[in-house]
């Protein structure tokens, strides 16, 4: 699999929230090469691509577990935490989540992060 490059965003909540509405009034176009992920601060960036999350991204890069029973068996973490890890993830764009045959497959997004941050 092709490593596919994230770029991320550090800025204030305030900042943001002004980003978002110059954007929506037409007059701020964000440019191609802008984060499309955005956290508020470094700790929440850590708290998302914390080192147990790694782990567990590489794991299912590596592995392709086809489910997340399967995933909690090569994991060793309980169904509930990964789907609760594996949502936020999906939130953020990193992992995609598949829907089929009644059940869930994560696949890995992005595998590598850029991360730009505002002062």
């Amino acid at each position: 699999m092709a490593s596919k490059v994230m770029k991320i965003g550090i800025i204030s909540k305030e900042d943001y929230k002004q980003r978002t509405i110059a954007i929506a009034k037409g007059e701020y176009k964000p440019h191609k090469n802008e984060p499309k992920v955005w956290f508020e601060s470094m700790e929440s960036l850590g708290q998302v691509l914390s080192g147990q999350n790694q782990k567990l991204l590489r794991l299912i890069r590596d592995r392709h577990p086809e489910s997340l029973v399967e995933l909690e068996i090569l994991s060793g973490r309980k169904k509930s935490n990964l789907s609760r890890t594996l949502k936020t993830l999906s939130n953020y764009g990193i992992v995609d989540l598949i829907k089929e045959k009644g059940m869930v497959r994560p696949i890995v997004k992005a595998t590598d992060f850029q991360v730009e941050l505002r002062l």
